[in-house]
């Protein structure tokens, strides 16, 4: 008994050295060729930051200015997804409701007003999700108000937006970006997305004017003026829209390529009343009328009003559960998703539903959770699509690899897209490039590893082919 005891202890033993050893190895294989790509024209002017831990025991293998913080793009949404699943729980869910106010009469009318009472959900009517995508939501609440016997509203269909206190952005987001799908900003009552789709006619001759033909859906109530031209032939989408929160006006500029055939995706300056308009223009098509036109939480604020305390639950609508929507805001980089997210975060640990609360909060909960100096995480939304967010490479990599520990990891690791064989969530933006992922070598060691690079030279595509090149070496 004591002889196998002691040959187990050697094996134990030498499977340790062994490992150390090829530990070792590996860093010096990773350090040689950190020191390559560093010395890259490209990066004369620039900074990049790599830091790999065994993902096993925690420990440093590499890092190269791990301390510094860089901007991280689309990679800061693994830091917002790690902690809503941490801090929420993977099935917690986002809940809407649809109620009346009022008194309906015996002829069927209703004295009072249709409600949509927003809970924050990024997902309502996304088409994402089939079972839950407009045209589905919106037939489910007119089947829920015909089935009360309502057949007239004498008030509105008001869109409250009231939870996060409206539509907002983020303040450190461009004027380039927020009239645009990717930059639409986060409501108390998210709609679609919020966003729309405009489809265009290139003209005859580069620098021509452009026609749009049609929306993916109808917002006749948004006023859109064209300024984009015709691009020349190969030059794709190049088409920008201008518009703020609230504003009914938009403004298309820059070019459409000639030869291109796409639907540009803009965002709705105000998703809650687009959500009340559609639900008007649902029961209009059944001859159910409302009196008054839509309107909003933050209109009913405005104006000094309040909405009658007499309320008769219609419909209560559960969105997906999270693991589901981190699976679509990871795969899909949808900014919308982050900013909901950490909004939500704010307001369970803190009442603090305002994005700015809300990124305290988070920086709060990583240094309790893992002891991350708040310094290391500087950052002032939940998307990453601010040019102002900073963050370490070292503080990137701990979140990652506490994932692992966690028993919603598996959601998690599924949510991240594969790029270069390795599965790894990317972010670009503005002379900025990273990516952050799990990768496990041909011998057998597991890494969780980050990289970001800041203000480099020559295109993206070449600037990822040697980032590539480097994190190859953790195969």
């Amino acid at each position: 008994m004591k002889k196998i005891f002691i040959k187990n202890l050697v094996t134990i033993i030498c499977i340790n050295v062994m490992s150390v050893m090829a530990s070792a190895q590996d860093a010096k294989t990773i350090e040689q060729a950190y020191q390559t790509f560093e010395q890259q024209p490209n990066l004369k002017y620039g900074m990049a930051s790599l830091t790999v831990i065994d993902a096993k025991t925690g420990k440093v293998v590499f890092s190269k200015n791990g301390e510094t913080g860089l901007p991280t793009a689309s990679t800061l949404k693994v830091i917002t997804s790690a902690t809503a699943l941490d801090l929420l729980g993977p099935n917690f869910t986002f809940k809407t409701k649809l109620y009346y106010t009022g008194e309906i009469d015996s002829l069927g009318t209703l004295r009072g007003n249709i409600v949509i009472e927003g809970g924050g959900d990024p997902t309502l009517a996304s088409a994402r999700f089939p079972e839950m995508n407009e045209e589905s939501l919106l037939n489910k609440w007119v089947y829920a108000i015909q089935n009360a016997g309502i057949q007239c509203i004498e008030g509105s269909i008001i869109g409250d937006d009231r939870y996060f206190n409206g539509n907002t952005v983020p303040g450190g987001w461009t004027w380039t970006d927020i009239g645009n799908y990717y930059g639409a900003g986060t409501s108390g009552l998210n709609w679609r997305e919020n966003s729309i789709g405009l489809n265009f006619k290139a003209g005859s001759r580069p620098g021509d004017k452009t026609e749009i033909t049609s929306l993916t859906v109808d917002s006749s109530y948004l006023n859109i003026y064209n300024e984009a031209i015709t691009g020349p032939k190969g030059t794709g989408d190049n088409v920008y829209a201008y518009s703020a929160p609230y504003s009914t006006k938009i403004y298309a500029r820059g070019t459409y390529g000639i030869d291109l055939k796409k639907t540009i995706e803009i965002s709705v300056p105000d998703p809650a009343y687009d959500a009340a308009y559609q639900l008007q223009k649902a029961l209009r098509r059944i001859n159910i009328l409302t009196e008054n036109e839509p309107m909003t939480g933050k209109q009913i604020d405005e104006l000094g009003m309040t909405l009658d305390i007499h309320r008769v639950e219609l419909d209560v609508h559960e969105s997906p559960k999270l693991t589901d929507i981190i699976h679509w805001f990871n795969q899909k980089s949808i900014n919308l998703y982050g900013e909901t997210l950490l909004r939500t975060i704010g307001m369970y640990s803190g009442q603090k539903a305002d994005t700015e609360g809300a990124a305290e909060m988070v920086k709060k909960f990583w240094k309790a959770k893992l002891n991350i100096p708040e310094g290391e995480l500087n950052f002032v939304d939940g998307s990453g699509l601010s040019p102002q967010n900073r963050v370490t490479t070292a503080a990137m990599t701990k979140i990652m690899n506490y994932a692992r520990t966690r028993s919603w990891y598996d959601g998690f690791y599924k949510s991240l897209p594969t790029y270069n064989g390795m599965k790894m969530k990317s972010g670009t933006i503005g002379g900025a490039l990273g990516y952050t992922g799990y990768q496990k070598s041909a011998a057998g060691q597991e890494y969780t590893f980050s990289l970001l690079v800041n203000n480099f030279e020559g295109s993206g595509s070449k600037m990822r082919e040697t980032m590539f090149s480097l994190l190859n070496t953790l195969k």
